[in-house]
């Protein structure tokens, strides 16, 4: 592009921006800077075995043996690349060996409705760009995969890092796959996936669409292999084109509402969820219909709004303010009602809730009595 100035005329283009990336939402990652950390606030996790430990926002991780990693927001407490002031943090607890169906990988599974634009299993199928920032005690060839939602197209990748103890900018470009079924609705359209470990059934080769699903590419390191081995990540950003563009970085706001499309607390940003004497975030309302001291009470008319419309009616869980799940508080009795069984009306925007409980005591709610409780609402893909 070549720009013109006159001083009679102004400033005329003479080719106009074209580039893929240019404008418009280019990062499809949310979350890619890794600042966004509902559930721990910043503690450190002990990954378990499948699927929904979220480490941090937006951030799956999954694997077939328990206790190999332990993982926290800024780990290891190393100075981030310039421009970020967050990472994801990976620590191999032990040195194990993968068999043939293992897996151990962090991964983000993308909303169709978010990249609906890239054609893939269509003839006109973008080229995509994934870049980020990566840093490891381990040095070699690691891997990585991009799959769809039913797992059986993938495309296994691969990058090196050759220096230990140092963060390294990546970048790999992956033609977009001209078969298979993409999801374009709310469901899983893309899966990112960044390799920890991988047996051969979940490691194919490199470079290549497969009608297979695969999590990373055939001999990639294996950072559960070393004992107290570190991987650490940020700036991850997957857009349309063939080059890699400066991180794109949203405001802080920003960046919490992408979230909170998908998880949401009433808590405080530096609660954990369930955590015990938490009051901030409790949400109360007067009892307008009760039972009292009888099984069934219920309070009506609560409505709480969601701070961002969620992917799909969230699955929810109340807290007393000790932190019991399934459970509420009533005022002035301070009486915990515990056996919460319905949240009736759940929508993707909020609740009119109907909570109907078990009586746990003789003391008697009133009309002037109200109901608190914090909430959790997951809408994960």
């Amino acid at each position: 592009m070549t720009l013109a100035i006159s001083g009679t005329t102004g400033i005329t283009l003479a080719t106009q921006f074209d580039s893929a990336s240019t404008f418009g939402y280019r990062n499809r990652i949310i979350n890619g800077g890794m600042v966004i950390d509902q559930r721990n606030a910043g503690a450190s996790v002990t990954a378990t075995v499948s699927g929904g430990t979220y480490v941090v926002d937006r951030w799956d991780y999954i694997a077939t043996q328990a206790s190999k990693f332990t993982i926290q927001q800024n780990a290891g407490a190393v100075t981030p690349p310039v421009g970020f002031i967050n990472y994801l943090g990976i620590t191999s607890s032990s040195a194990y060996s993968v068999i043939s169906s293992d897996y151990f990988a962090i991964n983000q599974q993308i909303e169709g409705l978010n990249v609906s634009d890239l054609g893939f299993g269509t003839a006109s199928a973008k080229s995509v760009t994934l870049s980020f920032q990566v840093y490891s005690s381990l040095t070699g060839t690691f891997g990585g995969s991009l799959s769809n939602s039913a797992f059986n197209r993938s495309y296994p990748f691969t990058y090196s890092i050759s220096t230990a103890n140092t963060w390294t900018s990546i970048s790999v470009t992956i033609a977009g796959d001209t078969s298979g079924t993409w999801l374009t609705t709310n469901g899983i359209g893309i899966r990112v996936y960044f390799g920890l470990g991988n047996g051969s059934t979940y490691s194919g080769t490199a470079g290549s669409w497969s009608a297979n699903g695969y999590t990373s590419a055939t001999g990639a390191v294996s950072v559960v292999g070393t004992s107290s081995a570190t991987f650490y990540i940020t700036g991850v950003q997957l857009e349309k084109g063939s080059t890699a563009t400066s991180f794109d970085f949203r405001s802080y706001g920003t960046e919490l509402q992408l979230c909170q499309r998908y998880y949401e607390k009433s808590y405080s940003s530096s609660q954990l969820p369930g955590a015990s004497s938490v009051l901030a975030g409790a949400f109360g309302a007067a009892v307008a219909a009760v039972l009292a001291s009888t099984a069934g009470e219920c309070g009506r008319g609560f409505r709480l709004g969601f701070a961002a419309q969620k992917r799909t009616a969230p699955t929810m869980v109340l807290y007393d303010y000790s932190g019991t799940a399934n459970a509420v508080r009533v005022y002035p009795t301070d009486n915990m009602r515990s056996g919460v069984t319905a949240l009736n009306q759940v929508t993707d925007s909020g609740s009119s809730l109907n909570i109907s409980f078990d009586a746990t005591s003789a003391q008697a709610i009133t009309a002037a009595s109200f109901i608190a409780f914090n909430w959790t609402a997951s809408a994960e893909l």
